[in-house]
């Protein structure tokens, strides 16, 4: 394709032909990935993209779309290249040093929200905050609840202390692995989205994951040594009557009910996602 010929519409079908044959994604999903990246490259809305669709990008524009492009050819996440990430309607800072937000964990937020009332001041913790985006979410949907969230990863927590700066959102973040900064404080809501992939699973070496923080995504042979050690430890940290609800792997809701049952949590449940697919579960500790 020549320089002349080359206008917005075109780059962005050529990469959306890229995008497709390379990632393997659908051309809807390959369009959309090159017009974020458009967008991102050239510090432009979306919209502007259509407005513009005949103009001829000049060089400068073609290099800075070409280095991200090249960037995600080679697998390196959207969420990554453009540093943000949306979640339950709101954006949130994202890097190499968080998990990137995903649709599936806006279970565990509408289940946590079911169970802090609106007009109560509920203490809610959230383990291994990552990103911020339960904690940030759970504080700005229910203002009165006082939220604190922890992590072991200061880069973590200087990523979700930004996005919870810039949303002004109340959540007390603190540097903590699991419960060890935490001693003598109980909650009446725990949530948490600890690492349970197994160490050896094949899916660790595929897509998006080969870029993510591999201490937020494995946890021992079977995936559930850190739900092991939360659910364990949840009841020192709770008021009576108090809830614990932690996402968990698409085949782990029996072993997860089962370890919850084990610790004193009565009637454990799990809730599917809008697949049908148990990715929630969590019981409520008994008095």
């Amino acid at each position: 394709m020549t320089r002349e010929a080359m206008t917005v519409a075109s780059l962005l079908d050529d990469a959306t032909t890229r995008i497709g044959a390379t990632l393997g994604l659908e051309t809807r999903e390959a369009r959309l990935e090159a017009r974020v990246l458009a967008a991102f490259a050239w510090g432009v809305a979306p919209a502007w993209l259509i407005a513009h669709d005949t103009d001829l990008p000049v060089q400068a524009q073609i290099t800075q779309f070409g280095t991200l492009l090249a960037r995600r050819l080679a697998g390196e996440p959207i969420a990554y290249l453009t540093g943000m990430r949306e979640f339950y309607g709101r954006s949130f800072r994202v890097s190499p040093d968080v998990l990137i937000p995903r649709p599936d964990t806006e279970l565990l937020v509408e289940r946590a929200l079911a169970h802090m009332p609106d007009d109560l001041a509920v203490t809610v913790l959230d383990l291994g905050t990552g990103s911020g985006c339960i904690a940030i979410t759970l504080a700005l949907e229910r203002p009165l609840a006082c939220v604190t969230a922890v992590d072991c990863s200061a880069a973590a927590l200087a990523t979700a202390t930004h996005t919870g700066s810039i949303l002004n959102a109340p959540v007390e973040f603190l540097t903590s692995d699991w419960f060890s900064a935490l001693t003598g404080r109980r909650f009446d809501l725990i949530v948490g989205n600890p690492p349970y992939i197994a160490t050896a699973d094949p899916h660790l070496a595929r897509g998006d994951v080969r870029f993510e923080p591999l201490s937020a995504l494995a946890a021992g042979p079977d995936g559930l040594a850190d739900l092991r050690h939360l659910i364990a430890a949840a009841p020192e940290h709770l008021k009576p009557g108090g809830a614990l609800l932690v996402e968990h792997g698409y085949d782990q809701a029996n072993a997860v009910r089962a370890l919850l049952q084990a610790t004193g949590f009565s009637h454990p449940q799990s809730w599917p996602d809008l697949s049908g697919i148990c990715r929630v579960s969590g019981g409520i500790l008994s008095e």
